[in-house]
């Protein structure tokens, strides 16, 4: 491929206002080498669709001509208050006469007359979040002209009701419902089940009733100048970049909201022209399973947004060999040239028009999880790809749905002999989900906020419906098919879906749902199987997942591709077991208040936290200190060989004890119904004592390294358990490898004192069981004095360990909690002034770590710290270890590893190979 030079690229001239562009619309035959090729490029200025369908072109697919409007067009749009940029219908219309020459056809002609498509085109794919235009250009008198053209006058009526439906949602925001119950009114006046059915009689009187039904809610007949149809079209796209679900979806997959669509204008071609004629969908690989085999959906007389829409439940592409022999051939051999050509899983549109093929759209298809993984080693055994490719073909996040629970296979079976088996629909994406029923995207959203599991229920999703479908378990749908709206959006998020359940009677205003002889209400709850397409009444119960070859070859190429090792958070043997067996290399991060919060030893803690002298203390801990040790004893034995990083106590002390105001109302409850004795006293001596310890900044007070110095006997017991059950375990003959954090140190002086004090009370233990313990003893950086005093701090850590959510909150000077119940969403979504909402952060930091700021921190830790201790051991322990960006960061300032929870581990194992691959790429 030509990479493309600063003189061989199209340009823009910023200035103030508008883009002062040489060119503005490119037709797709003149793009590649307009662009020299430069796929990033043309995606980035043309959009995924139109770079698409220019390279296509270059290439001699058969697609139907057109041009593309580019994606700065847009921005300008934006910012001069959502008006048209001046001069660019000009150009658009000058390109259009190159394409009508040499069609033959003129938009708007009474002899010729040209149809066109308008669909939107953004660089990563956004499916069914904009707007789109079909049939552009029919009106009175070119519908009259089409039909006596084609010979085919259902077709030319067929085509004008779908365009007024369309331009009047689109461009005129006009429902489509109510155009839907017009239709279906006719069709249950007539006793129809088909669109199909209706007569070229019954079409005109149903274009008659559209055009009332526009005049009626518009105030304005609707528009009959084909070049006022265009200009309204194009607009309606550039608009809907910024509509709440486009919004919503690129809040939800990071996607730049200053990248603006493209507009591709385009030829049409009908499947709805005869029988002979179609549209569909397909996928050259299977995106549900990643199978190599060519899965898709088409309908005969049909147009495209009847598949997407899954308006009717359309027919599968294996059918085509029969109906459609020789245009299944082709169909097979294009596609399968077009995926050798981009070299990754395709997903295309087409449409065949009286037995000729067209292709309008190919892109890189959206995926499961388990099927971007078998795709990625399939290709690389293949000889399609590289290793190194497969490996960034698969977003590390994705292999989050691997981790899923499946249904008991014995479970689900007894449900089928108890006739709880509801319906099979279409199983569109696979994964078990179980949740109580709603009809309403509005309303799913509000119950999953509320901690609900919820299934939504629809008869049809459509792109207004996405935040309901984000919280949702599961979605399932009455219409549709494998590629319907609600199908390719459930695959993209690893939700599973049963779609076109034709079974299924829904009524959304009564909130019902009628199926195999049972009726089902709002809250109800229901099981699905993504992966059979099954329903089931009631919950069953769930299995841990089982791995493919594919995932662990995956996996495996990674290990050998990174450079940061991967740790695990974990508590327990039972979480150290499962992230070892995710692939952990050790315990980053193991917290010790949470083995002090059993509901065994909590009363142990609280005696210890009353007592009123040493002796009364060190009895309590005398008996915490067995029970830390068998503690301690279990993890050493599951993490045998590997590092085990154990934080000392850090909450301070009354997160052990009641809430004061709980006691508060006891006490006075009690002194109201004249209680009195030793019942009394326990609980006022209970408030006295959280009222003591309580403080106006827990975050801030006497927790961590502070209270350790404070209550030494406390760490002293920790160490001790440590100690003593890491001598059991190696007389077990097991290796391990303990490493004491000692947390929240601002001071150097702090650590200093801490370590000799409990370095003593671990050699203390060695020497008397006459065993040694290879040890480390080092701290959490999560203070910002910490940082930028690193060097001194370094001289008593033998390890440094990034609290990344303690110090993200210290810097930013934010409570998490407060935070992001108060204002971080707002900051997030735009805080409005100026008639405008700007966006005060573009992440969450506490989702993806703050490089600028708590990065530069944590830089001059590192950098100080391995000045003073050149083989200081680095990494990161806070939420951040699992998230990709985030991890790409810690690679870059070269830290030894990263921990994060035990369902993290592979996404992070696989997110620091590509972080690996990145870095050996910037550096060629």
């Amino acid at each position: 491929m030509v990479s493309m030079t600063d003189s061989q690229a199209p340009t823009s001239q910023e200035g103030k206002g508008r883009s002062k562009l040489a060119k503005r619309v490119y037709r797709f035959e003149e793009a590649f080498d307009a662009f020299a090729g430069d796929r990033e490029h043309m995606r980035e200025m043309l959009g995924g669709k139109g770079a698409g369908l220019a390279e296509m072109t270059k290439s001699g697919v058969n697609v139907p001509p057109g041009l593309t409007i580019m994606t700065s067009s847009c921005r300008e749009y934006t910012e001069l208050g959502q008006k048209m940029p001046p001069g660019l219908m000009d150009e658009v219309m000058k390109d259009l006469a190159l394409i009508e020459k040499s069609l033959d056809r003129k938009l708007g002609d009474l002899e010729k007359p040209l149809l066109l498509s308008v669909r939107s085109g953004a660089k990563f794919s956004m499916p069914g979040m904009m707007d789109t235009v079909l049939n552009l250009g029919l009106n009175d008198k070119t519908v009259q002209s089409l039909a006596k053209l084609t010979g085919n006058e259902r077709f030319a009526y067929d085509s004008y009701r779908r365009f007024i439906q369309m331009y009047s949602n689109v461009v005129l925001e006009i429902s489509k419902d109510n155009f839907e119950d017009l239709l279906d009114d006719m069709k249950d006046e007539l006793k129809l089940t088909s669109d199909a059915d209706l007569s070229v009689t019954d079409l005109k009187k149903l274009v008659e009733s559209y055009k009332a039904l526009v005049q009626e809610r518009s105030g304005k007949p609707f528009p009959q100048e084909a070049k006022e149809q265009l200009a309204g079209s194009v607009e309606a796209v550039f608009k809907s970049w910024n509509n709440n679900r486009a919004v919503y979806y690129r809040n939800l997959n990071k996607i730049d909201h200053n990248l603006g669509t493209a507009v591709n204008i385009q030829s049409m071609v009908f499947g709805n022209f005869d029988n002979d004629s179609a549209t569909g969908v397909c996928f050259t690989r299977n995106p549900s399973t990643g199978e190599k085999l060519l899965y898709g959906e088409y309908l005969t007389n049909a147009q495209g947004e009847d598949v997407v829409a899954g308006v009717r439940t359309p027919k599968k592409i294996s059918d085509m060999a029969t109906e459609m022999p020789a245009v299944h051939k082709e169909l097979l051999a294009t596609v399968g040239m077009l995926e050798k050509h981009y070299r990754d899983m395709q997903d295309i549109e087409f449409t065949i028009e009286q037995g000729k093929l067209y292709i309008l759209q190919t892109r890189t298809g959206k995926r499961t999880a388990a099927a971007a993984v078998k795709v990625a080693v399939d290709m690389v055994n293949e000889g399609l790809v590289t290793k190194e490719e497969g490996l960034q073909r698969v977003e590390p996040m994705q292999l989050n749905q691997l981790l899923l629970p499946s249904f008991v296979p014995e479970e689900k079976n007894k449900a089928k002999a108890e006739k709880r088996l509801l319906a099979t629909g279409l199983n569109a994406s696979p994964g078990a989900a179980i949740g109580k029923i709603s009809f309403n995207p509005d309303d799913a959203e509000h119950l999953a906020s509320k901690g609900e599991k919820i299934i939504l229920v629809r008869i049809e999703t459509c792109p207004d419906d996405i935040h309901g479908i984000v919280p949702s378990r599961g979605i399932i749908t009455a219409r549709g098919g494998m590629t319907s709206h609600a199908a390719v959006v459930a695959r993209g998020m690893g939700k599973p879906c049963v779609a076109g359940c034709e079974a299924l009677r829904i009524d959304l205003e009564k909130e019902t749902l009628n199926v195999a002889g049972k009726t089902f209400k709002r809250g109800d709850v229901i099981s699905i199987d993504g992966s059979t397409g099954e329903i089931f009444e009631g919950a069953i119960a769930t299995s841990e997942p089982a791995f493919s070859a594919e995932f662990d070859t995956l996996l495996a190429w990674a290990d050998k591709v990174r450079r940061l090792g991967v740790r695990t958070n974990a508590d327990t043997p039972d979480d150290a077991k499962l992230a070892r067996h995710f692939g952990a290399q050790g315990i980053g991060l193991c917290r010790t208040e949470h083995m002090f919060m059993a509901q065994d030893r909590l009363p142990v803690v609280q005696a210890m936290i009353l007592s009123s002298d040493e002796t009364e203390r060190a009895e309590a801990l005398a008996k915490l200190l067995p029970m830390q040790r068998q503690d301690f004893i279990g993890i050493f034995e599951a993490m045998t060989g590997l590092p085990v990083t154990i934080r000392l106590l850090d909450p301070p002390l009354h997160e052990f004890l009641p809430k004061e105001e709980l006691l508060i109302e006891e006490v006075a409850t009690m002194k109201a119904k004249n209680q009195s004795g030793a019942a009394l006293r326990e609980k006022e001596i209970l408030l006295g004592k959280v009222s003591e310890l309580k403080e106006s900044n827990p975050m801030m007070g006497l927790r961590g390294c502070r209270l350790g110095l404070m209550y030494p006997q406390i760490n002293k017991m920790q160490v001790q358990a440590i100690f003593e059950a890491a001598i059991e375990v190696k007389n077990k003959g097991l290796e391990v490898l303990p490493e004491i954090m000692i947390p929240l140190v601002g001071h150097v002086n702090e650590l200093k004192y801490a370590r000799q004090q409990l370095e003593a009370v671990a050699r203390e233990v060695m020497d008397k069981a006459k065993c040694e313990i290879s040890y480390k003893f080092g701290t959490m950086i999560e203070i910002p004095r910490a940082c930028v005093t690193a060097d001194e701090i370094a001289e008593y850590a033998q390890f440094f360990s990034f609290g990344t959510n303690d110090l993200t909150q210290m810097t930013f000077g934010y409570s998490r909690d407060d935070a992001e119940g108060k204002f971080l969403q707002r900051y997030l979504d735009g805080v409005e002034f100026d008639g405008a909402k700007h966006k005060v952060l573009m992440t969450n930091p506490f989702e993806v770590l703050d490089a600028k700021g708590v990065g530069k921190l944590m830089q001059i830790a590192v950098d100080l710290g391995r000045k003073a201790r050149p083989e200081l051991k680095l990494g990161i322990c806070g939420e951040h270890g699992g998230e990709p960006q985030s991890i790409a960061f810690a690679n870059q300032l070269g830290l030894d590893y990263v921990s994060c929870s035990p369902f993290r581990v592979p996404v992070a194992r696989l997110a620091a190979a590509q972080a690996m691959l990145k870095t050996q790429e910037r550096d060629k």
